[in-house]
Order: C-alpha cells, then structure tokens, then sequence
C-alpha cells in the first residue's frame, strides 16, 4: 500500500496524509482521524527511505487480526484513536510510527519485525500462546488492548474490574432490580476480563443474577443480534437492565429487544462498552464505557521508549488506565420509583 492510497482512501492529498502519520502540521481531529483509519485499514507501512546513520529511530505499530470478528470496520475507529496516542507520543520522543496490519498469525513473518526499536502490538484477538510466542521476540514489546496477570509480558489495557463495577454500581443506584450481562464466546480476552468482573461486581454489591439472564453471543453485529434474539424469545421474562460486553453487542440485543417489542428504556434499560462513534447515533443513544483509547496508545509508546532506553533490563510492566461511564438515553434519565411510604 501506498501513501497514495491512504490519501484517496481518506479523500485528501498526500501530502496532508504525509504530516497526519508524521505528527506535523495543524491538521483537524476529522482530518486526523480519517487517514488513520485509512491507514490501519489498509495495512500501510512507509517505506524506509532513510539511510544515514542520524535517521529517526522507528517503531511499529502491529494491528493483528487473528480471526477478524472484532479487529474489522466496526472498530476502524477506535484502533485510529490508539494510532492517534501513539503518534503524539512517538513523535513527541523522537520517533517515527509505522502502521502495518497482519491477517491471521504467522509467526514467521511476525518475528522479522526489520529494523525498528520495539513494537507494539494490538492484542485484541490474541490467546495466552500468540502473546508467549510473540513475546520473546528481538525487539521491545508492548501489548495493547489485552492484559493477562500472569504472563510475563508488558501490557497496556483499560481497567475493565473499574469500568464494570461503575456500571452495575450506577444500576443498582438507579433501582433495576434483575440485571442481566450479554457476554461473548468470541476469543477476546477483554470479553473474558469483563465478565468476570460483572461476577465481581455484582458480588460485592449483593446483586443475585439469573441463569437466564446471561447471555454468550457472536461478536459481530450480526451475530449478536440473530442470537440474542432467539435466547430472549425462548424465555418467559427479560431482566430490567443488561450490560453487554461492547457496544456492538448491545447494538444487537438492542435491535433484539425491540423486534420482541420490548421498550428501551421503559421496559428494559442497555449498558454497552468502547464509546463508538455509532454508540450516540443509535435510537435510543446508548449508554456506554468511554476507553481512553489515545492514552492507552500513548502510554504505551512512552512505556517502550522507557524500556529502550534503560540502561538495565527492566521488568513486565502491566498498566491499566480508567474509564469513564456514559449515560445517554438507554438507561433512561431518571430513576425508578422505590417502594411507597407506609
């Protein structure tokens, strides 16, 4: 792929496409925002033109779609949001981004990483194995958008255990009484971190779940909505509040919901996950979990520099950052009523 192609694919000139994936020039969000989507979209990786011995340092950015049901268009955007952080913080430490993307694993193409300081590496559809096989690579790694507590392996990932206790905590706050949770089956480690910190949550707060009212979908748009609609149809009642493990599941169960002729929020109120764009668009708007998705890339680039540049070798670091809870109108705006006085 070319510069080229990146500009078409964005609708502006190569040259503007050149500062955006350089970190110059006074360009607009919008602007920016296009030509990284465009980039990681298409897999563009500059070619190296620098030969002398003063040329910029380089890293690279790895966008790894192992079976594509997550790392795909629906999630352009907020993989140029990672972009985005990481090419502040590159260029803000002498570094050039390189952007390339990779379908499936092949490991022997991952592990000739060329001439570059250190990567990071999107891990979104990585299992334990890809992680332990990448990871003793030659080069610096940092993984993003995944986290396991006993690898040792240098990780960036939002704090979900935070996230999803603020959810069901503002639920329970709000008087729903029966809250449910809309997992996946898909291979994401996050899916797995967010369900297990619902358990958690609902736990610690004294929250009794239903069998029933726990749900494992497809990924994709979809999927999620074929199947969680045949899961609601098959049961007598639905519970008073879901939170799904990301927005596009909640888009499905949404769109389940209301063919059923259930009433967002009357009937039944839907919590998603990520803040997409199409999250503030859907009808009603969707209440959400804001990922700091630019802070996780930039810290992820300082991390890597860090590691770079230590004149002793350094342990696994594992950072989490916090998100923040959106509520729009799937939660609908007011509280229920609690018991009436005596």
């Amino acid at each position: 792929m070319t510069l080229r192609q990146v500009a078409e694919r964005a609708g502006i000139s190569a040259s503007t496409a050149s500062l955006v994936l350089n970190g110059k020039g006074d360009i607009t969000q919008g602007t920016r925002d296009r030509v990284l989507a465009a980039a990681a979209e298409l897999g563009y990786a500059p070619r190296p033109s620098r030969t002398r011995s003063d040329a910029t340092p380089t890293l690279r950015f790895l966008k790894l779609s192992k079976h594509g049901e997550t790392v795909n268009r629906d999630h352009n955007h907020f993989i140029s949001d990672y972009i985005d952080g990481m090419s502040h913080a590159a260029t803000r430490r002498g570094y050039t981004l390189e952007v390339v993307a990779h379908e499936g694993l092949d490991m022997s193409v991952l592990s000739n990483t060329g001439d570059v300081q250190g990567q990071v590496i999107l891990g979104t559809e990585l299992s334990e194995d890809d992680i332990e096989a990448l990871s003793p690579g030659r080069h610096p790694t940092v993984f993003i958008d995944t986290y396991h507590r006993h690898l040792s392996a240098n990780f960036v990932d939002m704090d979900n255990d935070q996230a999803v206790f603020a959810v069901v905590s503002h639920l329970k706050t709000a008087r729903f009484e029966r809250i449910g949770f809309v997992g996946s089956h898909s291979d994401v480690a996050n899916f797995r971190l967010r369900d297990e910190a619902f358990r958690r949550a609902c736990a610690s707060l004294g929250i009794k779940v239903a069998r029933q009212d726990i749900l494992s979908v497809a990924a994709t748009r979809e999927g999620a909505y074929a199947q969680a609609r045949q899961h609601l149809a098959a049961q007598d009642g639905i519970a008073d509040a879901y939170f799904c493990v990301n927005d596009i599941v909640a888009h499905g169960l949404m769109r389940a919901l209301q063919e059923i002729g259930h009433r967002i929020p009357d009937d039944v109120a839907v919590v998603g996950f990520d803040n997409l764009p199409m999250s503030s668009l859907l009808s009603p708007a969707l209440s959400t979990v804001d990922v700091p998705k630019r802070q996780i890339g930039a810290m992820a680039v300082n991390l890597l520099d860090d590691i770079i540049n230590s004149s002793r070798p350094q342990p696994p670091m594992k950072v989490l950052v916090t998100g923040r809870l959106i509520l729009r109108d799937s939660t609908g705006a007011k509280k229920r009523p609690g018991p009436t006085p005596a």
